[in-house]
């Protein structure tokens, strides 16, 4: 076991999940996409007929539902991959990101994933630096232009990816935010090589210093 922690935040369209994934790969580390855990409890949420906006039911799915993120992501063995980033995930999912009994339960098993990793994990999302591994060996948080996380997101629009940062930095449970010794990677412009490059160096110092 390892515990050695890459901790990635950032609001949505930053690139978390493309340079966490080709970092992850680059280091030969494991990679763990929380976004998706938060997605996949959505998926199970609707397919169930159960109310996103009811605390105790989304704490209790959370605690009972069987998550894993790789290959694809899978819901008590179904394969939802595909599933969770459809219209209505993308509208329901930061209901369930709210909910401090889901993000209990959620930041719970990350820990228990990384801590079962033999050399090292990368980990991105939205509160990982500052409340699932605050102690990471390296913190890094990415940012980009509203209109560039826009067009990332595909069909979403600014104003979609706009509702979304106010929803991820004014939640009462774990909100998105930079966290004090977070080193701030602007992607603007900047291709996943470039960005991987980038925290790759700051490891290597951090390691040597």
């Amino acid at each position: 076991m390892s515990d050695q922690v890459i901790a990635i935040d950032g609001p949505a369209g930053s690139g978390k999940s493309s340079v966490a994934r080709a970092l992850a790969s680059t280091l030969g580390w494991s990679f763990l996409d929380t976004g998706a855990m938060y997605r996949a409890v959505t998926v199970e949420a609707l397919r169930r007929g159960i109310d996103v906006h009811v605390e105790a039911a989304m704490g209790e799915l959370a605690r009972d539902v069987e998550i894993s993120t790789l290959p694809r992501v899978m819901v008590n063995g179904r394969d939802v991959e595909d599933e969770i980033r459809s219209d209505e995930v993308n509208v329901a999912v930061s209901a369930v990101a709210a909910n401090a009994l889901v993000r209990r339960q959620m930041v719970r098993r990350q820990r228990e994933f990384a801590d079962a990793q033999p050399l090292g994990t990368v980990v991105e999302g939205r509160d990982i630096t500052t409340v699932v591994f605050p102690n990471a060996t390296l913190k890094v948080f990415l940012t980009a232009a509203l209109e560039e996380r826009a067009r990332r997101r595909g069909d979403e629009g600014e104003a979609s990816v706009a509702r979304r940062d106010d929803a991820d930095t004014t939640r009462v449970a774990s909100p998105l935010r930079q966290a004090d010794d977070a080193l701030v990677l602007d992607t603007t412009g900047r291709n996943v090589d470039d960005a991987v490059e980038e925290i790759i160096q700051w490891l290597k110092h951090k390691t040597l210093s």
